[in-house]
């Protein structure tokens, strides 16, 4: 079943996407009509990715940069094993999350300055189509 959900992130565009999201709901209502049930309530959920411009999608509905996050504060903690109290466990943890910050501000960026500014404009610009550009008004 988790296969058959990631189709619908991987297809090329976003009619693509709805349309697979679409086929996917079809596809699980004979075997598991809640689970079904469940994804097309969520549409607008899962799909808001879609509006975004393309090159952003991956970072959009991706959370590995949390992930890699708490791996490291939980590697942390295990080393250390037993904390006297509260306080310690919060300077430890901030103090990674302080590193975190560091890290992404002065080396990296999840995204480009260019991506940013694109992702901005779907907000600010009218849906040439008469609709707008927000997931609730898909008709797709």
């Amino acid at each position: 079943m988790s296969t058959l959900v990631r189709t619908i992130f991987e297809q090329p565009d976003r009619d693509a996407v709805f349309a697979q999201h679409r086929q996917v709901v079809a596809a699980l209502e004979a075997k598991f009509p809640a689970a079904a049930e469940h994804l097309d309530e969520a549409r607008e959920d899962i799909l808001a990715f879609a509006v975004f411009p393309k090159q952003v999608w991956k970072q959009i509905w991706s959370n590995n940069p949390q992930e890699r996050l708490n791996k490291e504060v939980r590697r942390r903690t295990d080393v250390v094993g037993i904390f006297p109290g509260r306080d310690a466990i919060i300077r430890l943890v901030g103090a990674v999350l302080a590193e975190q910050n560091d890290e992404w501000t002065e080396q990296r960026r999840y995204m480009g300055t260019e991506i940013l500014a694109a992702c901005q404009k779907v907000g600010a610009e009218p849906d040439t189509n008469d609709a707008d550009v927000t997931i609730g008004s898909i008709s797709a």
